[in-house]
């Protein structure tokens, strides 16, 4: 493959990851806006989002697979692609884990989280770690990258928060047993969604710099 077509596939998987991270915040946004509002409609979109995140993984990981076949990349082409194909494999399960989540409200029976305010919070914030490591990525910024992992004690801060609040819930009412639990396991798929956001963010620092997690090279 000559080099200028090389580019213009690099290019190419570069748009295709923005895209790709576009459509995980768009599922995570509804899932959080289904879980304010009850709206079962909403739910559903997050669940076809989910099938098109899916099929971009594989194009995408097909795209990467392609580009180290053809050419032999340089070191910073390699990196690129490495931490493409690690990318996708986080930003697929964010797109499980917002269909998760979404799946979980309909068991609500129309009840929302007005009753537990902190994962509110938790959802926006998680929101914005996964805009943040997607621009980190788009930018090749390292600060943002930074920062996306510095939040993620936010995020874990509200989750201890709605546990303490679901635990007075239950002890108060033993009747809102399972509604606790179902606002439980949708704090902690936001969590989960915030460590790959995480993940990302790591991925974007090894892209441009070659080190992951703090390694010397």
């Amino acid at each position: 493959m000559p080099r200028n077509r090389f580019d213009e596939q690099l290019a190419l998987l570069n748009s295709e990851l923005i895209q790709m991270g576009a459509m995980c915040e768009e599922a995570i946004a509804l899932s959080a806006k289904a879980l304010m509002a009850g709206d079962l409609q909403m739910t559903r979109q997050v669940s076809l989002i989910d099938d098109e995140i899916d099929e971009m993984e594989h194009t995408i990981e097909n795209l990467c697979l392609k580009l180290l076949l053809q050419q032999q990349p340089v070191a910073k082409d390699l990196r690129q692609i490495s931490a493409a194909l690690k990318m996708v494999t986080d930003m697929e399960r964010i797109g499980d884990q917002a269909a998760d989540i979404a799946e979980i409200i309909t068991y609500l029976n129309g009840r929302t989280v007005q009753e537990c305010e902190p994962i509110r919070m938790m959802a926006e914030a998680t929101i914005r770690m996964v805009t943040d490591s997607i621009d980190a990525y788009v930018k090749r910024d390292l600060e943002l990258a930074a920062a996306v992992l510095k939040y993620d004690d936010i995020v874990d801060d509200y989750f201890l928060k709605v546990k303490t609040l679901l635990i007075t819930m239950i002890a108060e009412n033993s009747n809102s047993g399972e509604y606790a639990l179902d606002l439980l396991m949708i704090a902690k798929y936001f969590e989960r969604i915030g460590d790959h956001a995480v993940n990302i963010a790591e991925w974007v620092v090894f892209s441009v710099t070659g080190n992951h997690k703090g390694e010397t090279p």
